[in-house]
């Protein structure tokens, strides 16, 4: 699975949203007429960021009751004032389902040209999402995905299980082949399928150089639950060599518990990919020697997304005519060798 391999020291900065491959053609024909094998393949022509067709986007996610959800509204207003060819109608962040349906009814009814949609619940919002699709309104699915593929034109997601093996790689690499490593772990909920796949990814990585997860709890995404969750964690663990925390926000009371019990012979990796986390990674005085990117662009990639969608345009990388009907964003390893590459995107906590 090389795709999620990275190395520590290299420092692999995956830093766009899609991987692409950069056509070099050349001839597509020779003097004797015979057909060449990149007959039907034609340079990109588009101009992406040239002002085009006047484009109405609707947005809405859930409350930024959380740093990296908060980051995610940021960086979709942010991005759609990159463009004048784009009008941006905000809804207000909403964790009750029944007014996040009601928001998209109201750009459905001022026939808006695309809506980006990061659904509090993905099966909840199927059925509007999907009328809106039956109206002709473009809908971009963002990181909770619906139950219908008929409800979203294009959907852009995280890596959560990507994650994991981002995690579980750079243990292997940073133990070298040392099997009788302690490795525990904090969890974010437990009943979230995000959670399940982050910790899949992370024990089928370490499972490939002979480690395992020694001591697991679960935490909420909260700084109170995480500060709980390594408490507990640490009184259980007398000896620890590595610890993977999922999530950067509930990692504030992670590093606080750590700080109480005053414990700091391990290495702390975290995840989501906080500018916190990140500037403690560079200060170099931390347990925290790494993070894991979780990206907070993703509606910004949306709104991008549903403008070449609207205005008819493609990835001008891509031999393909149209945008992909599905984007997962990479889950690279962030350490103090790459930090300045991914710190000016990070979000705060």
């Amino acid at each position: 699975m090389s795709v999620f391999h990275h190395r520590r020291r290299r420092g692999l900065a995956i830093i766009g949203a899609f991987a692409a491959a950069t056509l070099v053609l050349g001839a597509c024909g020779n003097s004797s007429g015979d057909d060449d094998d990149n007959a039907n393949i034609s340079k990109s022509n588009t101009d992406n960021d040239k002002s085009g067709k006047k484009v109405v986007i609707g947005f809405s996610a859930p409350a930024a009751d959380h740093g990296w959800m908060g980051a995610i509204t940021k960086a979709a207003v942010a991005q759609a004032k990159q463009y004048d060819d784009v009008t941006l109608k905000v809804a207000e962040g909403t964790n009750d389902v029944n007014l996040q349906i009601s928001q998209v009814e109201t750009f459905i009814n001022d026939k808006v040209d695309a809506i980006v949609l990061l659904p509090f619940d993905g099966a909840a919002m199927t059925a509007v999402a999907r009328k809106a699709m039956d109206a002709g309104i473009t809908v971009i699915n963002v990181d909770r995905e619906f139950n219908s593929p008929f409800a979203a034109r294009t959907t852009v997601l995280g890596d959560n299980y990507g994650m994991g093996v981002s995690a579980g790689t750079y243990v292997c690499e940073d133990a070298k082949g040392d099997k009788n490593k302690v490795v525990t772990e904090i969890a974010g909920i437990d009943s979230l399928p995000l959670t399940q796949d982050r910790s899949q990814g992370f024990a089928d990585a370490l499972k490939k150089c002979g480690l395992k997860v020694n001591n697991r709890v679960a935490a909420e995404f909260t700084v109170e639950s995480g500060e709980k969750a390594a408490s507990n964690l640490l009184q259980a663990a007398p000896k620890i060599d590595y610890l993977w925390n999922h999530d950067d926000d509930q990692g504030v009371g992670v590093l606080a518990a750590i700080k109480n019990a005053n414990r700091d012979e391990f290495t702390m990796i975290g995840g989501a990919g906080s500018a916190d986390v990140m500037e403690a990674i560079k200060a170099g005085n931390s347990v925290l020697k790494a993070t894991v990117i979780y990206p907070s662009t993703q509606a910004a990639d949306g709104i991008k997304l549903a403008r070449l969608i609207v205005q008819e345009k493609a990835l001008s990388d891509l031999a393909e005519v149209e945008v992909p009907r599905e984007i997962k964003l990479a889950a690279p390893v962030v350490t103090e060798e790459n930090v300045d590459t991914y710190l000016p995107s990070a979000f705060r906590s």
